[in-house]
């Protein structure tokens, strides 16, 4: 991919991830940073590396393919520390999330070294580049990390996230961008676990979808849904592919579907990249990479960018045992492709639409076999060659659907046979259990005769004891009836020689 075009984008096949060949010098590799895109740049602010937090604001202009560094200046008044000196540019900062409303940049919460009690909502000036503390009221949400914030009209609503004491959290908070007023959402029905490090969607400006994360202790694959009108929580069921828990991973929606992206539960990175259909709840895996590829990280961004009228995924950062700072990008299929269904593609449709016409042009008696007009002549022609063509078109089409039915069918009998081989082994396991549970109730009936036994033998010793005392008390009997008896016969033969 040359970087001299700045129709780079127009080249790139569907569905795969590619590495931007980036020119000149890159920012520092880091993760749980904040990342939006705004007019062909994607902005990048503040992260982790090395267990410092930064401060630095970086732009990639998607257009040359380049990095650059902003330098922001406070406004006055803005950012004081406790002693009350100002700071220049940002504060270090990690675990935030960052919102372009407007000509600015909108950062909430996150871990900073000056820990305040309660959120903090800071801006950047897109033009001016300024920054700044931004003023808010109202039911202010205690100050935390590790939350997602995600925008439904002129609403920030978060959930979720750490606190400074380590507690986790699952509050629903929501920021009026109109008069930067916090209140508290009371919502209903079982909400999710406790967590940090998830990621949300909103569908339809009116449900709030919740997707993974961990606690301290937990990883989640599980999928909660809030419905911003009846503020009741629910847990749906979804379809598709099974996906391993995870934490850390990002995720964008465009249209009706939410990529998600990285992630991992600290001992291996997630390769998949998945993708959520809000409207029918089917999750699929899009792609995977390999387990040590930088898009297996955990602290990762991924941002949409709109290029030519095309939306683009774009991932930056990461950390997966090392620290990452690459560009990565992806085209997304088109809609249809993604649900592929018979008459969705050009050619069937422009196929169906000959036979339509034809039909019509019959029907209203327009297409007259009696009349020798040559006009009429070249009219059927071109009519009849147009219906060959869609004919054509729509056989590839079925075609097509007939080869991917075919690889649906082999996939389904892959996951039959792989089910079926499940089951023996699971069958196999049950009876080994039984006769695991036949053995341990052999052994218990034995340890019980043995102990019976043991209690026999006791009692047997306690009779041993007593017949040796006896046997003893009788030995010495003897003993003293022998000696008496020798006394006995020696005192009779002293008197007879006497």
């Amino acid at each position: 991919m040359g970087t001299e075009s700045h129709d780079w984008h127009l080249h790139l096949v569907y569905g795969q991830w590619v590495a931007l060949p980036v020119s000149g010098p890159r920012p520092s590799a880091r993760y749980k940073h904040a990342a939006a895109v705004a007019d062909e740049k994607l902005y990048i602010t503040g992260g982790t590396r090395n267990g410092r937090y930064l401060s630095d604001v970086q732009v990639f202009d998607l257009r040359n393919l380049t990095w650059s560094t902003i330098k922001v200046s406070t406004e006055p008044s803005a950012d004081k520390t406790e002693n009350n000196s100002s700071h220049e540019g940002l504060l270090p900062i990690s675990g935030h999330n960052m919102i372009k409303w407007g000509n600015k940049l909108l950062l909430l919460a996150g871990h900073l070294k000056n820990i305040s009690e309660s959120v903090t909502v800071r801006f950047i000036d897109l033009e001016s580049h300024l920054c700044g503390v931004v003023e808010t009221s109202g039911k202010v949400p205690v100050a935390r990390g590790g939350q997602s914030v995600s925008l439904v009209g002129s609403r920030l609503i978060m959930f979720g996230g750490e606190d400074r004491q380590r507690r986790l959290m699952n509050d629903v908070h929501v920021l009026d961008l109109e008069t930067f007023t916090w209140n508290v959402l009371e919502t209903t029905q079982t909400p999710p676990a406790p967590r940090f490090d998830h990621t949300t969607a909103v569908h339809a400006e009116r449900y709030l979808l919740v997707f993974g994360g961990c606690s301290h202790s937990i990883f989640f694959n599980d999928l909660h849904v809030l419905d911003l009108e009846t503020m009741e929580w629910s847990q749906p069921q979804i379809q598709g592919d099974l996906v391993t828990p995870r934490a850390g991973h990002a995720g964008i929606t465009i249209d009706e579907n939410w990529y998600i992206v990285g992630g991992g539960d600290n001992r291996s990175g997630s390769p998949e990249t998945l993708v959520l259909n809000m409207s029918k709840l089917v999750l699929s895996i899009l792609t995977s990479v390999k387990e040590r590829d930088p898009l297996a990280s955990e602290g990762l961004s991924v941002s949409s960018a709109s290029l030519d009228g095309e939306k683009f995924l774009i991932a930056f950062g990461g950390y997966n045992g090392k620290y990452n700072n690459e560009v990565f990008v992806m085209r997304p299929k088109p809609r249809d492709s993604l649900n592929p269904k018979i008459f969705q593609s050009p050619a069937a449709a422009a196929a169906a639409a000959s036979v339509t016409a034809a039909y019509a042009l019959t029907k209203s008696g327009k297409l007259d076999y009696g009349e020798k007009d040559d006009s009429s002549k070249v009219d059927l022609s071109v009519e009849t060659n147009s219906l060959r063509e869609g004919n054509k078109m729509l056989e590839s089409s079925v075609a097509e659907t007939a080869a991917e039915n075919s690889a649906i069918k082999a996939k389904l009998n892959e996951k039959n046979s792989t089910y079926a081989e499940l089951s023996k082994e699971l069958h196999s396991v049950q009876g080994q259990l039984v006769a695991e549970r036949s053995r341990c109730a052999t052994l218990e009936a034995h340890i019980a005769e043995i102990q019976k036994m043991l209690v026999s033998m006791q009692s047997i010793g306690e009779e041993v004891k007593v017949l040796r005392r006896q046997k003893s008390e009788f030995d010495h009997d003897m003993e003293v009836a022998a000696v008496a008896q020798r006394q006995s016969s020696g005192g009779v033969w002293r008197w007879i020689a006497g």
